[in-house]
């Protein structure tokens, strides 16, 4: 527990034998502003591609860091701010 200051998972991926595929677990998507956190994007956009079978480059991923106005307008529900 986060109490006891023990590690947490907040990530994790599992390939499958032969051709059953590849999957990606994820809880860090609670604020929709951490989608400005280029890390946090970054190692995402890594993980979709890595389960498409996609090289993942070197430098991982290119995005541009979104603005608070496109955070804004991509959000599931009427930001009360």
């Amino acid at each position: 527990m986060i109490e006891r200051k023990e590690k947490q998972h907040v990530m994790w991926v599992a390939e499958g034998e032969g051709d059953a595929g590849r999957g990606f677990g994820f809880t860090g998507a609670h604020f929709h502003d951490n989608w400005a956190n280029d890390n946090f994007r970054k190692a995402t956009l890594n993980a979709i591609a890595w389960i498409a079978g996609l090289e993942v480059p070197e430098g991982g991923v290119p995005s541009e860091t979104p603005d608070q106005e496109e955070l804004k307008a991509n959000q599931d529900y009427e930001n009360k701010k």
